[in-house]
Order: C-alpha cells, then sequence, then structure tokens
C-alpha cells in the first residue's frame, strides 16, 4: 500500500527508531511492501528514489529498503566507516522533494544489517551507495 511520506518539518522525522526483534518479522513484511510500493509511487511521480527509510512512513522501526537493480532489505543496520576519506554531495530527499542540500559524506562504510530470514549480512559500500545508506541511517536516527 502507498504511505503518505512525512514530510521535512514533521516533528515525528526526529524520533529515533527500535531495533526490530525477530519475533517481528511477521509485521516487519508488510511494512516492506508499503516501503516499496511507496517508492515506487514516487518513481513515478518524481523520476526519482533509490531507497526509503521506515520513519518516512511513520513506522519508526530500524528499517530500510533500496531498490536499484532489485530489492534489498536492510534491518537493524549499522554503518561503520573505514577511513575519514570524505566527499561533497547535493542530496536530496523524499521527504522534501525538489530541494537539493550540499552535505559531507564518507565515500566508503561497511553496513551490517540482518535480511529478511534474519541472517547477518554484511556490504561494503563506495561513493554513491555510501552516500545513499548514510541519508537512509540518518532517518532511523531521526
Amino acid at each position: 500500500m502507498v504511505r503518505e511520506i512525512l514530510l521535512l518539518g514533521d516533528p515525528k522525522l526526529y524520533q529515533i527508531s527500535s531495533v526490530i526483534e525477530k519475533e517481528e518479522i511477521g509485521t516487519i513484511k508488510e511494512v516492506v511492501g508499503d516501503l516499496h510500493d511507496t517508492l515506487m509511487d514516487f518513481r513515478k511521480k518524481y523520476g526519482a528514489g533509490r531507497a526509503i527509510a521506515a520513519p518516512q512512513i511513520g513506522v519508526f522501526k530500524r528499517l530500510i529498503y533500496m531498490c536499484i537493480d532489485q530489492p534489498v532489505v536492510f534491518i537493524n543496520p549499522v554503518l561503520h566507516f573505514e577511513d575519514d576519506e570524505l566527499m561533497e554531495v547535493l542530496d536530496d530527499c523524499m521527504s522534501f522533494p525538489g530541494l537539493l542540500v550540499k552535505v559531507m559524506r564518507y565515500k566508503r562504510c561497511t553496513i551490517q544489517y540482518k535480511d529478511m530470514d534474519f541472517n547477518d549480512n554484511k556490504l561494503e559500500l563506495e561513493g554513491d551507495l555510501s552516500e545513499l545508506l548514510q541519508h537512509e541511517y540518518d532517518h532511523l536516527n531521526g
């Protein structure tokens, strides 16, 4: 189901999201479906959108949905930065469509997370994917 995206200025966007427990995976599957539908609807309207965090649709759980070539679900992600190399990017967000903001992001990061089967996973990211996951991760921390 397509959900309303909370917009910049909504105080709910400042809430810190809670950890997902294994026994919650059944309800999380429904949220993942909503994240997918909402992301695809945003793409249709704006021609952009690669990932969305659960807090953007009012679900304050540590959950990120990314769909570039194929869907990837990040449950309880944790970012690690291997070095201090930064890059300046123009960042946009579904919570403020049409607005670009200059920010500094780490060029590389590692993300540890659980998948939909609650198995541990790890990805090493660089460049635009590193920036993307840092952006979505920020939503989880308010």
